[in-house]
């Protein structure tokens, strides 16, 4: 029999520590290869971490509630393999197979203006990544997480400490906070004040309206769509391309491609690939934000948003694009959509975009205005192909022509990109679409 230690795996680009919220299984269980053993988070992801082969729970090392850094051994399973094990081959393995559980969610970096819970309360309290993730999200202010009483070792303040202090919280006021409800040592004369932010206007709700509280994702995408908002102000910039030649050619070859390479071809990887040839040509379109600094970002990661089943959106993202051939990144994008839509996606595949895409023409719509997915300075936002009757030049003179025409739009971060810019790089896209080769090859 042979023991071997199963570690915290890396869970993201930047993530060297993360919180062990619940054990999926106990001493003495029998695990199959990929069984879930543990659910752990970070403030990035939460994600299971499953076994790299069959065997035995012989012994757990961390407790719930606790942090752990990467590499950190957090369990013994015992396999009935007697060979020799090598840890950093199991750690290999570990990391290949974990896979992301509730990553439905915009990998979108935090709002560096937006205020973050500490890692410590003022008494000294430690606050994982993930108490300090829900407290940031519920806007949990540090006097009342100092007066939070921590169920876990040291009087630690656990996830569900924070949730059953969110719960109680709720129940002080109608879901409609008309008024407070007494505590019980407050006089009904005396009722609270709560201090709201004013609203334009008031929602009436009819008895025959159903509620309905956001889930996790909802409200993760609704706090970074408001916060990139106000990080950065917004200009929309149109152009109508003309793509008569890349319908055309992918018409043509869509068939051959799809024998030769067991992938079908779809319109995204091709505006993939004049995204990254503009974003060489421009620069300064692929950078971030940190202060009143710019970061140049060397590599192109273009990001691809994908709508899922449950009605949230991803963004996976695609390294060093221009770096690809067309094959590279039809597979690319196929697979990352494929494992988008069944939840299979790692940490780092949802991070480290330098620029996305977004395709408003998969429901048929013109042309849209897109959020930028920060920290990221500018996202693309491509509408659906219609044919019209164009003017078109010829050798005799203009004529008129049924083309594919679709309307590009930009929306970029009028703080480091002018309207030159932004107008130059969108139609250099639109350029690199139309001037599409006709003869070429996959």
């Amino acid at each position: 029999m042979a023991r071997i230690e199963i570690p915290l795996p890396t869970m993201g680009e930047g993530v060297i520590e993360a919180t062990l919220t619940k054990w999926l299984v106990n001493i003495g269980d029998h695990v199959e290869e990929d069984d879930s053993l543990v659910e752990v988070a970070t403030d990035k992801v939460d994600s299971e971490i499953p076994a790299p082969q069959a065997g035995i729970v012989k012994e757990l090392l961390v407790n719930e509630g606790e942090v752990s850094k990467v590499g950190t051994p957090l369990l013994i399973l015992e396999t009935d393999d007697n060979t020799e094990v090598d840890n950093t081959l199991v750690l290999e393995e570990v990391k290949r197979l974990t896979i992301d559980q509730e990553s439905q969610e915009p990998e979108v970096q935090e709002n560096k203006s937006k205020l973050q819970t500490p890692g410590f309360s003022s008494s000294g309290k430690f606050l994982s990544p993930l108490v300090r993730s829900i407290a940031t999200e519920e806007a949990i202010p540090p006097e009342d997480i100092e007066n939070i009483q921590g169920t876990g070792k040291n009087g630690r303040i656990t996830k569900n400490d924070l949730i059953n202090y969110i719960e109680s919280r709720k129940t002080e006021t109608s879901i409609f906070d008309k008024e407070p409800v007494p505590k019980k040592d407050e006089p009904k004369t005396a009722p609270k004040v709560i201090e709201k932010a004013p609203v334009e206007s008031k929602i009436v709700i009819g008895e025959s309206d159903e509620i309905i509280e956001m889930d996790r994702i909802r409200k993760i995408i609704a706090d970074r769509m408001v916060a990139s908002k106000r990080t950065s102000p917004h200009v929309t910039s149109f152009i109508e391309a003309d793509v008569t030649n890349m319908v055309l050619w992918r018409n043509k070859i869509k068939e051959e491609f799809f024998q030769k390479e067991n992938q079908k071809i779809t319109f995204t990887p091709l505006f993939i690939e004049a995204a990254s040839k503009a974003l060489r040509d421009f620069p300064m379109i692929n950078i971030s934000v940190e202060g009143d600094h710019i970061i140049k970002k060397k590599n192109i990661n273009i990001g691809m948003a994908t709508a899922l089943p449950s009605g949230n959106l991803i963004v996976p993202v695609i390294k060093n694009t221009d770096e690809k051939n067309l094959i590279g990144l039809v597979k690319s994008v196929n697979d990352l959509a494929n494992r988008a839509r069944k939840s299979k996606l790692s940490p780092d595949e949802i991070s480290g975009g330098t620029f996305t895409i977004t395709n408003f023409g998969t429901f048929q719509n013109l042309t849209g205005t897109p959020i930028i997915n920060q920290p990221e300075v500018a996202i693309l936002g491509v509408g659906a192909i219609i044919k019209k009757p164009a003017v078109i030049e010829t050798e005799t003179g203009d004529a008129i022509a049924i083309r594919h025409l679709m309307i590009l739009s930009l929306s970029y971060d009028h703080r480091v990109v002018d309207g030159a810019l932004g107008g130059m790089f969108l139609k250099r896209v639109a350029e690199y679409l139309e001037n599409f080769d006709l003869h070429k090859k996959f």
